[in-house]
């Protein structure tokens, strides 16, 4: 990883633990560790401990002449690497690449010498997590399960080490497992309701398990808690789940604001190239994107958001570029299904088949280090491959429990896709109905419901696609705007029982009977000719019968016809 950009690759990974050792999958070697046993006193250290009474000062200050060379004085030092990502970890907030591979190797050479430092192992286990999932290197999630169970093995969770078990609910997260991170994080809680640092596992868990109620209290009381950055960072993050999008923003610059270290401005910068990309605003999301990688050139996050962004402004070169550092840095498969769309969207087939070739090696790999990528395979089955396929896998997410907006829009499309349109649609909807503003979700809702011949609804929604992102998807976005041109325009008056009906016959004719009959002449009730001329109040009857027919059978098969038939029962 791009620890430092001086480095060669094989500098930018956390060092490789080493075969010797008495315990060791973990031992590092000894160059480059900070946590070694103090150094022996120095010169000026004797010479203060030495001295007493009046003599004393004068044979300190030359101690001091002596020790400190020129120059430099008795100032506090800086902190270094692993203080740094020690410092984030305690505030809550993410180290930079570099620190914490500082970390990881400080820890190994730690627990080498300490092997009953139950912290230590605990700690060791979380920056492994931690470097796996902002790597996507999946390898390190076996490391750090097996730091994480040494920790509980030396000291159980139950006997005060809850370090290991929140680090046990972050692995999970990291491998999709919610459901397994919720269990992980609620004893946590149960055992002590003040531990900060088990709320943001917890509402990642809930997050991806879809429960929106408990997330928002997880968020809530972390923010009691914990204030500052990482507290305005979450909350930022529950507002955009659920569509509130200025609060959102305020939340994401605010936090962006007052972020300080290098990692945690970048993060926050992040955040707001994500939410100008949501917007449509592909230019603001390029410039945030830029500003976090200016801040944190390991972010690599960044990098594939100014990707999709560069998309969007038709800078495909530029974007291209992109995408494929980013794929070799921060392998992930969705910026690989990402790339393989892109250039299918060029009609580039060749070099899209390659893609989707190294997407299914990322997937495989993925699976082996027990990762759960279930949804992004299932996207690419669902356009690309096999719908069936999808929907299988999407049906076993469910059933553990992952029911995210993300689960529910991606288990709608498959089963359209899969030729169950009927049943899609409800998931679909689900998806839309969680209040997130994401384009895609509103465009396979209103295409599943074109399916289905709900002509309206499904206008609106692909109308809602456009104007919340014109440029969403390489692939998709011109799909819409070709389903709205073929939609056409609504038909003219709305549904039937929203036009003005029409006015009541008109009331002379009627008036006027009383009249003839208040006339002296009864004898003229019996002729036949009255009867025969009766048919005149019959006449402005059938006009407004015959104007509202004439259109649908005019144009009986056409989306907007069928439309304002449907929509007739529909409409509130």
């Amino acid at each position: 990883m791009d620890v430092m950009p001086q480095q060669d690759p094989e500098s930018r990974r956390p060092p490789e633990p080493s075969p010797e050792g008495p315990h060791d999958p973990y031992v590092m070697p000894a160059e480059g560790a900070t946590a070694v046993p103090p150094p022996p006193p120095t010169l000026r250290t004797t010479l203060r401990r030495a001295a007493f009474g009046a003599l004393a000062a004068g044979v300190l200050l030359a101690g001091a002449l002596v020790a400190v060379p020129d120059g430099k004085d008795d100032r506090a030092k800086e902190p270094g690497p692993v203080e740094r990502a020690e410092a984030a970890a305690t505030a809550g907030s993410p180290a930079s690449l570099s620190d914490l591979t500082a970390l990881i190797g400080d820890r190994q050479k730690w627990v080498e010498a300490h092997p009953k430092d139950a912290p230590s192992w605990a700690t060791l286990g979380s920056a492994y997590a931690e470097w796996g999932r902002r790597s996507a290197d999946a390898a390190y999630f076996g490391r750090a399960e097996e730091a994480l169970k040494r920790s509980l093995e030396e000291q159980p969770g139950e006997r005060g080490n809850g370090e290991a078990w929140v680090g046990m609910a972050a692995l999970a997260n990291a491998r999709h497992d919610f459901l397994a991170a919720k269990r992980w994080g609620e004893t946590v809680r149960k055992q002590d309701p003040k531990t900060w640092s088990v709320y943001p596992v917890l509402i990642d868990a809930y997050t991806g398990l879809g429960d929106v109620k408990a997330a928002t209290e997880a968020t809530e009381k972390f923010g009691e808690l914990r204030k500052g950055v990482p507290a305005l960072a979450r909350t930022a993050d529950l507002y955009r789940g659920q569509g509130w999008r200025e609060d959102a923003l305020a939340t994401a610059r605010e936090a962006a604001d007052r972020a300080t270290a290098p990692a945690e401005k970048a993060e926050a910068l992040h955040r707001l190239g994500e939410l100008a990309w949501e917007r449509g605003e592909p230019e603001e999301a390029v410039a945030q994107f830029d500003a976090a990688l200016r801040t944190d050139a390991g972010h690599h996050a960044s990098l594939a958001g100014k990707a999709r962004a560069l998309v969007a402004l038709d800078r495909t070169d530029e974007a291209l570029a992109a995408y494929q550092s980013v794929i070799t840095k921060l392998p992930r498969p969705a910026y690989a299904l990402e790339l393989g769309e892109l250039y299918a969207s060029l009609e580039l087939d060749g070099d899209a088949r390659s893609q989707y070739e190294k997407l299914a090696e990322l997937l495989e790999q993925a699976k082996a280090a027990g990762v759960d990528e279930s949804v992004v395979q299932a996207r690419y089955e669902s356009d690309h491959g096999d719908p069936a396929v999808a929907v299988e896998l999407l049906r076993g997410q469910w059933k553990k429990q992952h029911r995210s907006a993300a689960v529910a829009d991606a288990l709608g499309w498959a089963l359209h896709r899969a030729g169950q349109s009927k049943e899609g649609l409800e998931y679909a909807r689900q998806a839309v109905d969680t209040g997130v503003r994401n384009a895609s979700y509103a465009y396979h809702l209103g295409m599943i419901e074109r399916e289905l011949a709900q002509y309206g609804p499904a206008r609106r929604h692909l109308q809602e696609a456009l104007r919340t992102n014109p440029a969403f998807s390489p692939l998709d976005a011109p799909k819409a705007r070709e389903t709205l041109e073929t939609l056409g325009e609504p038909p003219p008056g709305g549904p039937g029982d929203m036009q003005t009906p029409p006015p009541p016959p008109p009331a002379p004719a009627p008036s006027q009977e009383p009249k003839r009959e208040s006339q002296p002449e009864p004898k003229q009730e019996p002729k036949p000719e009255p009867k025969r001329e009766s048919p005149k109040p019959e006449a402005p009857a059938p006009a407004p019968s015959q104007t509202a027919p004439a259109p649908s059978k005019a144009a009986p098969s056409s989306p907007a016809a069928v439309e304002a038939e449907a929509d007739a029962s529909k409409s509130p």
